[in-house]
């Protein structure tokens, strides 16, 4: 620990709960109805990191549409988490997954994400950024309860040397991830009822960060049209029927129609929609 970083007992997620001081003799009715009367806490943290939320969504779509890189860094629940939205990205939205990746420090094995075996990593994380050439058309975002884990801190500085538009969120105020990057987003969630387990409330609010990050990053980014994931590939029958009603509702076709054009197409639903913009722009007529 250096002097700037607070000792572990002064962190906020590492505090015990006064709400939950019985919870080992409660039960589960009761457990979660003390679970329901917190989860407001999440949401309002959230509300409270709406401007740099809206920020960080709009340099992820830049990189993106430039062909830049996005990757995300974690240990533990974090580090899961990363890895997740990475890779739920490509289904929902079409998107290379070279653009966006997650390198996580964990023992558990999670793919090829893993490129560190704990958290206290520095080195590998430092390497990996080098070797991938991050620079200045790439967003690197690191994520950690704690904000201060040594494999985060350490590839986000590394990629604020190198030029990379760079973002610490934490869930606890005052740690050096907050002020390592370009912007600091806190999710200041206190304490966890079960004391220290931050999978709960501190993991929930850096679930909902990331899915509104990148959401709105891929609506910038052209990949949504109305309300729909257009750049969806239907791979199984519940995304085939998906993928006809995306096509009835959005360009008035006959189920039959948006079927024989979505077979046309490899089932690529944005093909499809390009398909009949071109037919449109031909002919002069609107769709």
């Amino acid at each position: 620990m250096t002097e700037s970083q607070p000792a572990i007992e002064h962190l906020s997620t590492e505090q015990r709960h006064p709400r939950s001081t019985g919870l080992g003799a409660m039960d589960a009715h009761a457990v979660i109805a003390l679970m329901e009367s917190e989860e407001h806490v999440v949401i309002d943290a959230l509300r409270r990191a709406h401007d740099e939320l809206t920020r960080t969504a709009e340099e992820v779509a830049s990189s993106y549409l430039c062909g830049g890189r996005i990757v995300l860094l974690g240990a533990g629940t974090p580090g899961r988490l990363a890895v997740q939205e990475v890779s739920e990205l490509p289904a929902t939205f079409g998107v290379p997954p070279e653009q966006f990746i997650a390198f996580v420090a964990s023992k558990a094995p999670v793919g090829p994400a893993a490129i560190a075996a704990t958290e206290d990593s520095i080195e590998a994380v430092r390497d990996e950024l080098l070797a991938m050439q991050i620079g200045p058309s790439d967003v690197v975002i690191g994520i950690a309860s704690s904000g201060r884990t040594p494999f985060v801190l350490a590839g986000v500085e590394a990629a604020m040397e190198a030029g990379a538009w760079t973002c610490g969120i934490a869930n606890c105020a005052g740690t050096p991830l907050l002020g390592a990057g370009t912007i600091g987003i806190l999710l200041d969630t206190g304490p966890e009822l079960l004391t220290g387990s931050t999978r709960l409330k501190a993991g929930t609010a850096q679930k909902v960060a990331l899915n509104r990050i990148t959401t709105a990053a891929m609506v910038l980014a052209g990949r949504v049209r109305n309300n729909y994931m257009i750049e969806m590939r239907a791979t199984n029958g519940k995304l085939r029927d998906r993928a006809i009603r995306i096509l009835t509702d959005l360009a008035g076709l006959t189920p039959s129609d948006a079927l024989s054009l979505l077979r046309n197409s490899d089932w690529h639903v944005g093909d499809a929609l390009r398909t009949l913009d071109v037919r449109s722009s031909v002919s002069g007529a609107p769709r």
